[in-house]
């Protein structure tokens, strides 16, 4: 299997505060993302993302997150064997330093 790229929370803020424009996924559950979601992202539930594959365009690189980056994990592999860019966000938001709405 071929490795996944990753992006640690700490790379993600800067780059998010430089303003780069960047596809967030959060792929947690609805009762995790109440507790607050990164800025800007976009909540698609993990068991949901196959129904969703339009969403996504094979132009883009896309973050996924979640709580603690195994699902995202698993998403990001999912995706990438379909031919999709992906990274993930190392530790999920169990690390993520920034604000959250």
């Amino acid at each position: 299997m071929e490795e996944i790229q990753i992006i640690t929370p700490e790379e993600l803020k800067k780059k998010l505060k430089q303003g780069e424009k960047l596809e967030l996924v959060d792929v947690r559950e609805y009762e995790e993302v109440e507790q607050g979601m990164i800025p800007g992202a976009k909540h698609i539930r993990m068991g949901e993302i196959p129904a969703n594959l339009d969403y996504f365009d094979k132009e883009k690189e896309y973050i996924f997150i979640c709580r603690s980056s195994h699902r995202s994990g698993n998403v990001c592999y999912y995706l990438q064997e379909q031919g999709y860019k992906v990274r993930n966000m190392i530790g999920g938001m169990l690390a993520w330093p920034g604000d959250v709405e």
